[in-house]
């Protein structure tokens, strides 16, 4: 799961000369660039069109922060390995890499695609001394509905977030979908980015515990940064960049975060990561939790009605269930990878304790 194209941030000269070469990459790779119109894109393309731009808020204070860096994104084996139990300690040492990934799943229906997103924190942290819980690993994200209206890459209706062991509904101006079984909790809104053609939905992650919801509902409060989603990962300059890309990762890859669904070294059980208390994690405040971290298929809002994971593994069923669709919404999936899983998704549902992350 190692990847060869990241890269360290540059001055902005120099960036600006190795981006004039990316650009010309993008367009032959038609990653970047809209594609024709008579052109089917592809999932990864309809991932990169539809990934948000990201507002990490970050907090440079404690001994756990680590000068602001245990807020970057990552991959979860920037330390070199797939070992859950020691990426809190190794965040914290030389050699892991902070180079921006975000994961990805798309599944299809025949009337829309739905693209969840997953942001990666080694460390759930705080700096308060009490009634303040830590923890290792860290996994937050987002829903995204899009419609199959005929063009290339669809309309975007909707988007659930996830933050900790709540969900968030939103829809962007002009979206057809309208509140149902849940009330929608505000509007999603875009942003050009510097780095292709497309307008972007804005996404935000407060500092220390990385709760996900549409910007400006969270936002950088001082210290933070802003990621642009490319096809390459930059390493922050500092941790007041606002402007690093990031390179997403594909959860269905072969030997990527599905095909690891059962190493009992990176996850504890289906959907959770595995995390212990070892190094400093709970030193000086109030407690330190194992095991409290979750993929999506993993994660849940315990009030409301889809199951664990579902957000993931069937999300015609939780966009039914949260908004009112006028046009149709089929429910049975065309391309779903998750769906070889169902038995042992709807056990764990049945039996996984609470989310807490």
């Amino acid at each position: 799961m190692l990847d060869a194209s990241s890269t360290t941030r540059r001055p902005r000269g120099v960036r600006a000369l190795i981006a004039a070469g990316a650009a010309a990459l993008l367009t032959a790779a038609a990653l970047a660039a809209p594609a024709p119109a008579d052109a089917a894109a592809s999932r990864a393309e309809l991932a990169l069109r539809w990934a948000p731009i990201h507002y990490q808020d970050v907090d440079a204070t404690g001994s756990h922060a680590l000068s602001g860096q245990s807020d970057h994104l990552t991959r979860v084996d920037f330390d070199g390995d797939l070992d859950g139990r020691n990426n809190w300690d190794r965040a914290g040492q030389a050699g892991s890499s902070f180079a921006a990934h975000v994961y990805y799943s798309v599944v299809e229906t025949s009337t829309h695609w739905y693209i969840t997103y997953f942001f990666f924190h080694p460390r759930d942290w705080t700096d308060h001394p009490f009634f303040e819980t830590e923890h290792e690993n860290d996994g937050e994200g987002a829903l995204f509905a899009i419609e199959r209206d005929g063009s290339t890459y669809g309309v975007l209706r909707s988007a659930v977030t996830v933050a900790h062991s709540d969900f968030f509904s939103y829809t962007p101006t002009g979206s057809t979908w309208t509140s149902g079984g849940e009330s929608i909790d505000g509007t999603l809104r875009f942003q050009a980015s510097p780095h292709d053609t497309f307008q972007h939905p804005v996404t935000a992650q407060e500092a220390q515990g990385h709760g996900l919801k549409a910007h400006p509902q969270y936002d950088i409060n001082g210290d933070g940064l802003v990621y642009y989603p490319s096809t390459v990962a930059e390493t922050p300059s500092s941790s007041n960049d606002r402007d690093v890309r990031y390179q997403l990762i594909d959860i269905f890859a072969a030997g990527g975060l599905w095909a690891q669904r059962s190493n009992a070294s990176l996850f504890a059980s289906l959907g959770t990561f595995a995390g212990d208390t070892s190094g400093d994690c709970g030193v000086g405040t109030w407690s330190c939790s194992t095991n409290s971290a979750n993929a999506p298929w993993g994660w849940d809002d315990g009030n409301d009605a889809p199951a664990r994971g579902e957000i993931a593994s069937d999300p015609a069923k939780l966009s039914a269930a949260y908004f009112t669709v006028p046009t149709g919404l089929a429910r049975t999936y065309s391309y779903n990878p998750y769906a070889g899983a169902a038995a042992a998704l709807a056990e764990a549902a049945r039996t996984a304790p609470p989310t807490v992350d």
